[in-house]
């Protein structure tokens, strides 16, 4: 009779430039090799992973949360930021949780907390987490059916955080998927946040060969404090230089929805 078989683990190493004069930075991520979404290093979060980076002065002793982890290269990266992160995965999938925590055990970001939130539920996990600066998430619009459901979360958290944003890379897979309606349900607005502002127009980043040739799009998100189509200022990391006052930096003036 043949033993369990324990998951066998593919590391990935990805580089992050010091374009500002500061050293470069190194993760390692391990990726399982399974079937399961969260066990792998998606095109999207290495996007994102990169937006983190250009942001780690802005990062530094803020509490980031990330939701849909999987392997976490943007909670990894936060965290070596000097973010105090908590990474999250669906409380019905221990061993994605437990992915969080292996990629944490590589990284040596022992500070990291690991909970179990699934999205649209409002778990006691959910109602215990302390107040957060950034929500993160690569890829969480992945199935149509689940869109609503982390729009829900993102609400709550937006609203429970009114000075909290949500960072989110996403691919575009079809037309005919689109959040603006449940954005606009949910009080939520929002703005794209172009890749050429963070270095990220490239097939390769990090070292890797990610995103490749994937359409890629960023974008921000806030919770709307009027129901009327007034314009309200977000705060993004596309120009250190204009507005260092801000708590990410430029300023952009939007009205999405």
């Amino acid at each position: 009779m043949n033993g369990p078989v324990s998951a066998r683990f593919v590391h990935k190493t990805f580089t992050f430039e010091g374009h500002d004069g500061t050293l470069p930075l190194t993760v390692s991520i391990p990726e399982v090799l399974d079937l399961q979404y969260g066990m792998y290093v998606w095109p999207c979060a290495v996007v994102l992973a990169q937006y983190v980076w250009i942001a780690k002065e802005k990062l530094q002793k803020k509490t980031v949360l990330e939701l849909g982890a999987g392997v976490s290269l943007p909670g990894v990266v936060a965290a070596k930021c000097g973010a105090q992160v908590i990474l999250s995965d669906s409380a019905e999938l221990p061993l994605c949780q437990n992915n969080c925590k292996q990629s944490c055990e590589v990284n040596d970001v022992d500070s990291v907390t690991v909970v179990g939130l699934t999205w649209g539920q409002v778990s006691p996990e959910l109602l215990s987490l302390p107040p957060v600066d950034v929500i993160l998430g690569s890829d969480v619009f992945y199935e149509p059916e689940d869109f609503e459901d982390v729009l829900v979360t993102i609400s709550f958290l937006l609203k429970r955080n009114p000075y909290a944003q949500f960072w989110t890379t996403y691919q575009e897979r079809s037309t005919d998927w689109s959040v603006e309606a449940l954005l606009h349900k949910w009080n939520l607005k929002c703005s794209d946040i172009p890749l050429e502002t963070f270095h990220a127009n490239r097939n390769q980043l990090a070292g890797s060969a990610l995103p490749g040739d994937h359409t890629i799009q960023m974008m921000i998100t806030w919770f709307s404090h009027s129901s009327s189509c007034e314009e309200e200022p977000l705060r993004t990391v596309a120009d250190v230089t204009r507005q260092p006052e801000g708590p990410f930096c430029s300023v952009f003036t939007v009205c999405r929805l």
